[in-house]
């Protein structure tokens, strides 16, 4: 009898083992399901984010897929339009999870939809691969399959930008913000920061989203009589404010727009120089990787396949590349394609691999911890405008123009 229960207890194991394992063997090609903003307002940075995406999914594809138990196995993108709208992320990643049979998926762009997407994937169990969500709340939710690969939180990402108005003796900041998860954690850490640095918020407001007259909080602004204006909101909001700015012939010696690291910022012609941004992005920042392209090799394949593209790359196009490369690492360390055991593999590659925004370190929420931001200011190259790198010093590429010149004065 004994010898029986003991065949019985071998057999399943052995069963186990056999067809467990080998269901990754099996596989024709790893799905990924995703959404992408093409309509609303989140289009531009979704858009570019997805090229990203689909740059590493050609790659590793090119290659023959992702190494996975001794075979390598395509990847199959599956995706569907979001429309900028959280309601319908739910349905939608529900209908990936569900219909689709997706094994794996990526975030949405954005806080707001990314925290709507991984309600659903954490019900199923699912991992979920963020590479824009940076709102801390996101984080804290106790979400056992969310990693973000490459995004710094909010917590830390204003860091940079008040050291640098702390280095120029800023002595008094204000903040105004859309009422969005992402741009008011910006603001809200900003604030902290430069409270921590001895820098007094003379002004601190939210705005509601879709705001398009800006002419009564830019008064408000020019009676707290800052040394450094910190506008967190997207770019078309701060587009709105630099053409307000000069209709009011209203200008600070610091103003931080986050975008104006973008080279989609050069559209306002001359009105956007001398805004201080940050990126991850420029082609004088060159990681040393060990993990996917470097920067120079991602760029000859964007414009192989982009080639009639209206905007070059930009840090949300590298972030979602360095997003899909980590995911491929994730899934050859865990030999696994199931979320808590792709989670465990993240972690134990924790400060392990650099990519192309840079070094990859998370914690146990799955937060990132490193991928630091550099504070850029825009300027005027002969005829042509540029993105100068100017914090941390190690890393500058020019000399910062400080203060900003008023409108008169240009």
């Amino acid at each position: 009898m004994k010898k029986k229960v003991l065949s019985v207890i071998t057999l399943s194991v052995l069963c186990f083992f056999v067809f467990g394992f080998s269901t990754v063997f099996a596989k024709d090609f790893i799905k990924i399901g995703m959404t992408v903003s093409t309509s609303g307002k989140y289009t531009f940075a979704s858009s570019q984010g997805f090229k990203g995406i689909n740059i590493w999914a050609d790659h590793v594809n090119k290659d023959g897929g992702v190494l996975v138990n001794g075979k390598k196995v395509p990847v199959k993108l599956v995706y569907y339009d979001d429309r900028s709208d959280k309601e319908t992320v739910v349905k939608l990643y529900e209908r990936l999870i569900n219909s689709d049979k997706v094994d794996i998926c990526f975030a949405p762009f954005g806080s707001t939809l990314t925290g709507a997407a991984a309600a659903i994937t954490e019900k199923y169990g699912k991992m979920l691969v963020i590479w824009s969500a940076a709102s801390d709340a996101v984080y804290a939710q106790g979400y056992k399959t969310i990693v973000s690969a490459t995004e710094t939180p909010v917590s830390l990402m204003p860091k940079p930008e008040v050291d640098h108005m702390a280095s120029l003796g800023v002595k008094k900041l204000a903040i105004v913000y859309v009422d969005e998860p992402f741009p008011s954690g910006l603001a809200k850490h900003a604030k902290r920061l430069a409270e921590k640095q001895g820098i007094k918020v003379v002004m601190y407001e939210k705005f509601s989203p879709g705001t398009k007259d800006f002419s009564i909080l830019m008064q408000k602004v020019r009676i707290s009589k800052p040394d450094a204006f910190y506008a967190s909101a997207y770019m078309d909001d701060q587009k709105i404010m630099v053409r307000q700015m000069k209709e009011a012939n209203l200008m600070f010696p610091y103003v931080y727009m986050v975008y104006s690291g973008m080279p989609q910022w050069s559209d306002q012609g001359d009105d956007g120089l001398y805004i201080f941004g940050h990126t991850l992005y420029h082609n004088s920042l060159n990681w040393k990787v060990n993990a996917g392209l470097s920067r120079i090799e991602f760029e000859k394949i964007f414009d192989a396949k982009y080639p009639k593209s209206e905007n070059p790359p930009d840090f949300q196009t590298s972030l979602a590349y360095g997003a899909g490369v980590l995911l491929g690492k994730f899934m050859e360390k865990a030999n696994s394609l199931e979320g808590s055991a792709l989670k465990a593999a993240a972690l134990d590659l924790s400060n392990k691999v650099t990519v192309m925004t840079g070094p990859y370190e998370i914690d146990d929420t799955g937060k990132q911890l490193k991928m630091p931001f550099i504070v850029t200011q825009v300027q005027k190259n002969g005829d042509k405008q540029e993105i100068v790198l100017l914090y941390p010093e190690a890393v500058a590429t020019g000399k910062i123009v400080y203060p900003i010149p008023s409108w008169k004065d240009r």
